[in-house]
């Protein structure tokens, strides 16, 4: 028995009369009308595969398919990042380029066919970069920070000379569902672009809500879309019913010229029908009436198409209906064939588009010195002194900056105010607002500019405020930032730095969103380089390998940079300065991603740290040495991956390990450290120091929650005597 859509399209051509008056649009119909037909045929397939056990994804497009009309509106060139219903879009763009076969794509992606051209089977995603189709999961509007972000990047890499994989008149486009427009995640990107453009910054974005009026079982009010967004400042409103070809043409022509032209977001609202329900395994019996669910068969783009065919005299019932079995036949054959394929053959290959390390390559990008150093420097920072941390960071971005052109500074207060703590002062002036510019208020908007730019080959390197703020836009990172390389098999990436001022022992102004030790978050994402700094003189060559690692391996690196110690000079005593370091000098601006670093050599323990754990680790050690006990300190400096090998080594050394771990007991730090010794066969007496399980309050009661010195000691004297 076929799906009732099916029947339903074979019942209603029967009863029609072909027109008498050929239209001058047959060539674009008898188009849309293949590629509208080629995309239902694959989720029928998709589903029949499912039904036979040897398909993994059945989200169809099918009543979505005059999306067809946005890709013959558009150029090839121009970037998309689709929603997961836009197959008539990809399969519609593919007869614009040369050599792609979608239907064969899409084929190879829902049987996991490690020959899938852009996942290679990882996940079933429409994306190639044939086509200039970025993959996205697209589930909740995720992708859509990135949308702007993109936009927004093309005209600045164009006016900074940088080349970019699109025309620098390109349009990005982004779909999403009716649905997904409610999430914030919507509202905050929308918003972004239009406070771009309402500052006459370009924004060529089109937006594309194909709105069928349900998200899985609950309803869209009806005219909510256009109530939301038909009357928005900055973004203009174009609508089209998606049950008439030609108006979907037209609309998406009228929309796609309005960005080309003018440099400005548009929305275009394609009213469609969802048919078939949400995937394969939705009943939609179960909260939709029969009648509901077959009055959308009216609407059918697809038949809406075959209609303008046969009123137009361009095909009769029958040729319809023959092109129509003709698609069947041909999706049914790539479909044995994708059953062919191989699929992923082990965890190395599911893994290798993730984890790309060239250390080499990191390590010579860092010892090269600018030609242009001196102009970035009146007087060379390895000669004025030594440096504060916030300092040395200052001055390693203005490194960056000078080096490479295509890096930008960006944020919150970064540019004129120069940063909450002094960290970016300068830059702007040095470096002009183009590459250095203050962000809205955004944690969301700022990640998604930082994604959109890595794209447009630039180099982002945006700083979140604070590490509590992170956590409102983690998903930026987490759900579009740590994945692309995987959804591409390495093909795109998003190459940036983010700085975070982070941790906790802030002194006069503090509280849970100033004072904030969860990085939890953060560790567990698979190919994301996790650096934790505490010297002045590592946190400018880490910064520096960061950046290297982004260029060269497209790693998304976050930086965390402890605020206690932005402007700390002592360690031991008042004014002994022991907290500075100079700069380092060209060709030692290199900290190997995953290697710790070593203080002192005491054989009877080894405290093992990071961040604001490292001055207070090594003035608990000089307290023990007084007292007979020789500790030496290990600053991690690399959260992730971890240097295991050292901690290894270095607890191999003195027979005992006390952790010291300034984030929380659980989900913190120690956790990992603990595992590895464990993990790496480590016999000795293992033990570990925490903060509390606690947010961080004001004043003096932080200290009540956080790691102090008396608890290091008393642990480390536990732990040898």
């Amino acid at each position: 028995m076929g799906e009732p859509v099916d029947d339903h399209f074979r019942e209603a051509l029967a009863g029609w009369t072909p027109g008498t008056a050929r239209d001058p649009r047959a060539a674009e119909l008898l188009s849309l009308f293949d590629s509208q037909a080629g995309s239902r045929h694959l989720d029928f397939q998709a589903r029949d595969l499912g039904k036979r056990g040897l398909g993994f994804y059945s989200i169809g497009s099918s009543g979505h398919e005059s999306n067809a009309a946005v890709a013959e509106a558009l150029r090839p060139t121009d970037p998309a990042l689709l929603h997961y219903r836009s197959g008539g879009f990809y399969v519609h763009r593919a007869q614009q380029v040369p050599g792609v076969d979608p239907l064969r794509d899409v084929l190879l992606g829902v049987v996991a066919s490690a020959e899938e051209p852009i996942s290679a089977g990882r996940h079933k995603v429409f994306g190639n970069a044939a086509l200039s189709v970025i993959p996205q999961t697209s589930t909740i509007a995720s992708h859509l920070p990135r949308a702007v972000g993109l936009a927004f990047a093309l005209e600045r890499a164009e006016r900074l000379g940088i080349a970019a994989e699109w025309p620098a008149d390109a349009v990005v486009m982004c779909s999403f569902g009716d649905a997904s427009a409610n999430h914030s995640t919507t509202t905050g990107a929308i918003n972004s672009a239009l406070h771009c453009a309402f500052q006459g910054l370009p924004m060529p974005l089109l937006l594309v809500c194909e709105d069928n009026g349900i998200g899985i079982s609950v309803r869209t009010p009806t005219g909510w879309i256009e109530t939301a967004y038909g009357d928005r400042p900055g973004l203009e409103y174009i609508s089209a019913d998606g049950a008439d070809p030609l108006e979907c043409l037209e609309a998406s022509r009228r929309a796609a010229d309005r960005v080309r032209e003018r440099r400005v977001p548009v929305l275009l609202h394609l009213r469609t029908v969802r048919l078939m329900g949400h995937a394969g395994s939705d009943v939609e019996s179960a909260y939709r009436s029969r009648t509901e669910i077959t009055a959308d068969h009216a609407r059918d783009p697809l038949l809406a198409t075959a209609r303008a065919l046969v009123d137009h005299a361009i095909l009769t019932p029958q040729q319809v209906l023959d092109r129509y079995d003709a698609k069947r036949a041909e999706v049914a054959e790539r479909a044995e064939e994708a059953l062919r394929h191989r699929k992923l053959g082990s965890a190395r290959e599911v893994m290798s588009a993730i984890h790309r390390h060239s250390p080499d390559a990191i390590a010579a990008r860092t010892a090269e010195v600018p030609p242009n150093r001196a102009e970035t420097f009146e007087t060379a920072p390895e000669s004025e002194g030594p440096l504060t941390l916030a300092q040395a960071l200052n001055r390693s971005l203005a490194e960056e900056l000078g080096r490479d052109r295509s890096a930008l500074v960006f944020g919150e207060d970064v540019a004129r105010k120069g940063g909450v703590y002094g960290v970016t002062r300068g830059l702007r002036k040095k470096f002009g607002g183009t590459r250095v510019f203050d962000t809205l208020l955004d944690e969301q908007s700022i990640l998604g500019t930082a994604l959109g730019a890595g794209l447009a080959g630039l180099l982002p390197i945006p700083e979140i405020q604070y590490l509590a703020y992170l956590h409102n836009a983690a998903d930026q990172l987490r759900g579009e930032g740590s994945t692309l390389s995987f959804f591409s098999n390495g093909r795109y990436a998003n190459p940036m730095v983010v700085r975070i001022a982070s941790y906790g022992y802030q002194k006069g102004f503090g509280g849970h969103f100033h004072n904030d030790d969860s990085v939890a978050a953060l560790r567990d994402l698979p190919g994301v380089v996790l650096a934790s700094p505490s010297r002045p003189d590592d946190a400018a060559s880490m910064l520096r390998t960061c950046a290297a690692a982004a260029r060269e391996d497209g790693r998304l690196c976050a930086f965390l940079e402890p605020i206690a110690l932005y402007h700390t000079r002592d360690l031991h005593e008042p004014g002994d300065e022991g907290w500075l370091a100079r700069y380092p000098a060209p060709g030692e601006h290199h900290v190997p991603i995953g290697r710790a670093r070593l203080h002192g050599n005491g054989n009877d323990l080894v405290l093992v740290t990071f961040g604001n754990g490292v001055p207070m680790s090594l003035r608990v050690a000089e307290r023990l040495r007084r007292n007979g006990i020789g500790a030496r300190v290990l600053d991690l400096r690399w959260l992730a991956p971890l240097p295991a090998e050292d901690v290894l080594r270095a607890a191999a050394a003195t027979g005992k390990v006390l952790v010291v771990d300034e984030t929380r007991r659980s989900g913190g730090v120690s956790e990992s450290v603990v595992t590895a010794l464990v993990d790496g066969g480590f016999r000795g007496d293992i033990a570990r120091v925490t903060s509390e399980d606690s947010f961080i309050p004001l004043g003096a009661a932080a200290y009540h929650v956080l790691l102090d010195e008396d608890t290091i000691e008393t642990a480390a004297l536990d732990l040898v005597t």
